[in-house]
């Protein structure tokens, strides 16, 4: 569960992040014209969406970490629909592009 809500708090803020800057581009010329009201209040309401939407579909990376934790089998690398997965074996998983 610390994955899922670890995962669910880095993909809000950076939802946050993204609204913010694109409301501060939309909404003022200099930075003394910035409605700061509404900045934040978009920018939070974009947050939580996006932690009610990652409760309520899941996480594919974690959904996908645990189920490499949780088969009997020993995680190694391995190559999903062109997709070259690295399990690192501290926690970490990475997934690239199989192709090169």
């Amino acid at each position: 569960m610390y994955d899922f809500f670890k995962a669910t708090a880095i993909r809000a803020l950076r939802t946050i992040c993204q609204t913010a800057i694109a409301t501060i581009g939309v909404s003022a010329k200099v930075l003394s014209d910035v409605n700061w009201t509404m900045v934040i209040s978009a920018s939070l309401l974009a947050g939580i969406l996006s932690v009610l939407t990652s409760i309520a579909t899941g996480l594919p990376e974690v959904e996908y970490a645990q189920h490499i934790y949780m088969s009997k089998e020993e995680p190694e690398d391995s190559v999903i629909d062109d997709y070259e997965v690295f399990d690192y074996g501290d926690g970490e998983v990475e997934v690239q592009d199989g192709e090169e």
